[in-house]
């Protein structure tokens, strides 16, 4: 499947990035110790630009279906405070978020890898889907990514949002 390019204008507008857990922050797979402990692997980069994402000034938020208490633990590792779990009805999820926030659809961005994320991807102003991603998603989303779900996906949307919005700050410093 082609990359598609991102609009810099629409990347310029994110002031919020939502992400799904299963497949877009991990792998997809799901680990249980002997003792049945559930377990799940995170690409450091991705943490990284989380970070970084939000020292610039832009949000994170997570909505997921399942329950865990890795998901939490990591994002308060992030300081990601918008944490939604359990949630099939991912569109409701956003509608919660968006009215906490009061962000408007168009300053939202979202990472989805599967059919259950479709409510939000057709409604964020840029959506993207790891390389992984399912077919349905990869033929309703604004960017697919060059890497996987856990493999650095997260960090290179992350990237493409830092880049668009530096150059707006570079292009308003330059005008003044």
């Amino acid at each position: 499947m082609p990359v598609k390019k991102p609009s810099r204008t629409t990347l310029r507008k994110v002031k919020m990035l939502l992400l799904d857990v299963d497949g877009v922050m991990t792998d997809g797979g799901i680990y249980f110790s002997e003792s049945g402990d559930e377990l799940k692997k995170f690409n450091i980069q991705d943490g990284y630009g989380i970070v970084k994402l939000r020292r610039s000034g832009i949000e994170v938020g997570i909505i997921t279906g399942r329950v865990s208490k890795i998901v939490a633990r990591r994002a308060a590792e992030l300081g990601i405070t918008q944490v939604h779990q359990n949630l099939h009805d991912k569109g409701s999820a956003f509608e919660t978020i968006r009215a906490a926030t009061g962000l408007r659809e168009e300053e939202f961005a979202y990472i989805g890898d599967d059919e259950f994320d479709l409510p939000v991807l057709t409604r964020v102003g840029f959506s993207a889907t790891p390389a992984d991603g399912v077919p349905a998603v990869l033929k309703k989303v604004d960017y697919v990514c060059r890497r996987r779900g856990g493999e650095g996906a997260v960090r290179e949307v992350i990237d493409l949002i830092l880049a668009a919005q530096e150059t707006a700050g570079k292009s308003r410093t330059t005008h003044a």
